[in-house]
């Protein structure tokens, strides 16, 4: 199952990219978790189910002008693929272009992802999915 969760994950960070909900609901359990690495007002730093994603997506929106995951490695760790990458954006008011390294941890069960961690340091998001 290792090459279809990493696919899983790819179709994830595009829906993401696309703010593309519809997929996101397609690829992840209804009591889906999402914690990233630069949560806004949520309290607890996480966003669960689509209520959460939809309030997570608006953040984004109303805080970057363009904001998006570039994958550049996909390792399977078991029910779990690491990505690491860098976040690509510019911000809403300033128009300040931003680039950050950083990596993520998807947690698959019964072939939909359950959970999604998010790190700026990319080592600890390797420590995180047990690299």
């Amino acid at each position: 199952m290792s090459q279809e969760n990493i696919e899983l994950a790819k179709r994830g960070v595009d829906a993401f990219n696309r703010r593309d909900l519809s997929t996101h609901e397609e690829l992840c359990t209804p009591d889906f978790q999402w914690f990233p690495a630069m949560p806004g007002i949520v309290e607890g730093g996480g966003y669960r189910g689509r209520e959460g994603v939809e309030a997570y997506y608006r953040e984004i929106t109303d805080t970057w002008e363009e904001y998006r995951v570039v994958g550049e490695e996909f390792h399977d760790i078991d029910e779990t693929v690491l990505l690491l990458g860098r976040f690509e954006g510019r911000g809403k008011g300033s128009g300040a272009p931003v680039t950050a390294p950083m990596g993520m941890v998807f947690d698959f069960r019964d072939g939909r992802c359950w959970r999604h961690r998010v790190y700026l340091d990319p080592a600890e998001a390797s420590r995180a999915a047990g690299a």
